[in-house]
């Protein structure tokens, strides 16, 4: 009987630090695969990737943990850039009054990050109020944001985001620029994981969206106000997402409709790689970083090694579905040891 669970908890103890095996065994793989994967400037690309895929993995490791889903994310990442893209460019203009308004780049971000909550708030209105399952409902979210976003330029990209001095518009880049050497977007990316990480494990909040995962009735009946947690979670992850069209535009100093496309599977892998359960209740910010970092090496990995795009598809697919599995395994395996240990 010791021996069985012994084994039982060394399965257990693999299980739970899965994500940074993987990790390892990666970096080790495409060190040798790829001779340049470890160098400088290799490093600062996989660590602008993993910046990206990180912030929008955080708010979607929220949604994930209440047992929803937001598949709109990557349509708001470029919503986002067109927005901040096209206040630059061409500012608002007001045909009413006859005159076009320019906004400073603190007003230009906080008016991008507006919008994303406010995708974010309608996804959680339709969710909560009207009984959408929370797939459809940010899988129709995901075409209406793309929509906007190409109606935005009627397509077009928006080039050459680096203001003028005159409009008082400058230092957008400065988002997408390093600092000491360090991307900006992956110091905005420690903040931000910092902050969230904080709030799920040292606040009543945090706790009630585990609650809403764990089980959304006996939350309730605990006094846990469901309805507004979910709502709350997915304006998270709206903010989440425009903050990362906003870092993308800026490194490439453009916004193009189309940016973001399909980077919601990315998020939801680097979440469920990191441990944050499908089935709601289960999942940490620092699992969601480990995991942000097997995806952003998998990803430019693979590029280095010339493998096709169409096969980068099937093995992102792979892993996301392969992660879900031990997930499965890793909970069965925890109901077991308990059962084990209450019968001892």
């Amino acid at each position: 009987m010791k021996k069985k669970q012994s084994n039982s908890s060394l399965i257990m103890l693999l299980l739970k630090g899965r994500t940074l095996i993987v990790l390892i065994l990666l970096v080790a793989f495409f060190s040798i695969a790829a001779p340049n994967f470890l160098a400088g400037e290799t490093l600062l690309l996989i660590a602008k990737h993993v910046a990206l895929y990180g912030i929008l993995a955080v708010g979607m490791t929220y949604v994930i943990i209440t047992g929803g889903i937001d598949l709109s994310v990557g349509s708001i990442v470029g919503l986002g850039g067109m927005i901040a893209g096209g206040l630059i460019q061409e500012g608002l203009t007001l045909n009413l009054f006859g005159v076009t308004l320019y906004f400073n780049v603190p007003s230009i971000f906080l008016i991008t990050v507006l919008v994303g909550a406010l995708i974010g708030w309608v996804n959680g209105i339709v969710i909560t109020k009207f009984n959408v399952a929370p797939f459809i409902a940010t899988l129709g979210m995901m075409y209406i944001a793309r929509g906007f976003a190409n109606l935005r330029s009627n397509g077009a990209t928006f080039s050459d985001i680096t203001g003028k001095a005159g409009l008082g518009n400058t230092g957008f880049i400065l988002f997408g620029s390093n600092t000491l050497g360090i991307p900006n977007g992956a110091i905005i990316f420690v903040v931000i994981a910092a902050i969230a990480a904080v709030i799920l494990k040292k606040t009543s909040f945090g706790w009630h969206i585990l609650a809403v995962g764990g089980n959304q009735r006996a939350a309730r009946l605990s006094g846990v106000k469901v309805n507004k947690v979910t709502i709350i979670v997915y304006v998270v992850s709206g903010i989440c997402a425009a903050i990362v069209g906003i870092i993308t535009s800026a490194q490439l100093v453009a916004a193009h409709p189309d940016t973001g496309d399909s980077w919601e599977m990315n998020a939801i892998a680097a979440a469920v790689l990191g441990g944050t359960s499908m089935a709601g209740g289960v999942g940490t910010i620092g699992g969601t970083i480990l995991g942000a970092f097997v995806i952003g090496v998998i990803n430019d990995g693979m590029v280095m090694c010339g493998v096709s795009e169409f096969w980068q598809k099937v093995i992102k697919g792979l892993v996301i579905v392969l992660a879900v599995i031990i997930d499965q395994f890793q909970r069965k395996m925890e109901a077991k040891i308990a059962l084990q240990a209450r019968n001892t």
